[in-house]
């Protein structure tokens, strides 16, 4: 690819470790085409990969309360299972049918405005952050200037089909900056098939 003119290259370190200070989070890991889960919420897709040392005790120390949507809850209905079990706390699930959820321990039904349903998870975090596991409600978040940040840990796969971290058909770029670099750098990440051998060199 060449460089567009006028843009300038830069190198970009990696993330500083997440801290607790009362941030709304819209977290995920996610696939390099876009994807937070596979069709139907599924996630046997995160398997096999590496993650930065004390990432996941990084991610449930800091956070005091997580918000989810309903979809993903009925796929999932495990609190328990939120950063293998290594995180405990108030889980809101954010739903437009709370009659119809069965009750489960640590987990708070909310029926209401998203931005009701994340000042609610805000109190409940005592100062931590709050983590938001939906892509839908991590949009109404973001469009309302309720998101901090966006943490993102994308994996080496494409998925091609599942649901994507953001849909805004029609809607005009939402640009980012990146918080331990250059507001405008990219990332440049390089990849090779699992099953592509490297290209031999033409005699």
């Amino acid at each position: 690819m060449e460089n567009p003119q006028n843009v300038r290259t830069a190198s970009v370190p990696d993330m500083e470790p997440q801290t607790a200070a009362g941030k709304v989070l819209w977290h995920f890991t996610m696939s390099l085409d876009g994807f937070v889960a596979g069709p139907g919420h599924t996630m046997d897709w995160m398997t096999g990969f590496s993650f930065r040392p004390g990432l996941v005790e990084e991610y449930a120390g800091t956070t005091g309360a997580v918000l989810g949507g309903r979809d993903g809850w009925d796929a999932f209905p495990d609190a328990g299972a939120i950063y293998g079990g290594a995180w405990h706390g108030p889980l809101f699930v954010l739903t437009h049918h709370p009659e119809d959820a069965g009750p489960a321990a640590g987990v708070t039904f909310l029926s209401c405005d998203a931005d009701d349903a994340v000042r609610i998870a805000l109190e409940a975090a005592g100062g931590k952050n709050v983590e938001v596991f939906s892509p839908t409600i991590g949009r109404q978040l973001l469009e309302r200037g309720l998101i901090d940040e966006i943490d993102l840990h994308i994996a080496p796969v494409l998925l091609g089909d599942g649901i994507r971290l953001f849909d805004n058909p029609g809607g005009a770029p939402i640009r980012l900056q990146r918080l331990n670099g250059d507001r405008a750098a990219t990332v440049n990440v390089r990849y090779r098939p699992f099953t592509t051998a490297p290209s031999q060199s033409v005699r």
